[in-house]
């Protein structure tokens, strides 16, 4: 009991120092520390892989290496995600929006499930999959790199 009232007087002690802020790490985090941060603290940038319209940010890791990663998609309304792979795990959890998301080779909107905030999608390595926004939706993918995506039609890729 005495331990647990020294670790709660001593973050309140650190909140009201600006310790806790003074703390905090920059993103991407590396995995040393502790990560404290709002959401208006991420800063969002293009995605090369993606369809103009998307936006992203790394919360944690780098994604070309052997290495856990966090990151958040922002997709705009109306947003088309074609059939693609990847190589590791995704799992990915909706923060805000709806994410109409399926399974398949071939992109059809009357397959998917409706996933709202807080619902989520796991996919092993090499699963296709697809999907599409109504509205803005943001997303956080999370999973050990290397991280990367293949679309099945190579006309979908926007780096060719």
């Amino acid at each position: 009991m005495l331990k647990r009232i020294f670790i709660i007087a001593t973050l309140v002690l650190l909140a009201a120092s600006g310790g806790v802020a003074e703390d905090r790490v920059q993103v991407p985090y590396h995995g040393e520390g502790h990560v404290l941060l709002n959401a208006s603290d991420l800063a969002w940038g293009d995605i090369a892989s993606m369809a103009p319209g998307a936006k992203i940010t790394i919360i944690e890791g780098d994604l070309s290496q052997e290495a856990p990663f966090t990151f958040r998609l922002k997709l705009p309304a109306d947003y088309r995600l074609a059939p693609h792979v990847h190589p590791a795990y995704e799992r990915v959890t909706v923060l805000s929006g709806t994410l109409h998301f399926a399974h398949g080779e071939t992109f059809d909107r009357t397959r998917t499930l409706a996933l709202k905030p807080g619902g989520v999608a796991i996919m092993p390595p090499g699963a296709p999959m697809f999907g599409y926004t109504e509205e803005e939706t943001i997303i956080q993918l999370h999973g050990t790199g290397p991280w990367g995506i293949k679309y099945l039609n190579p006309e979908d890729d926007p780096r060719k």
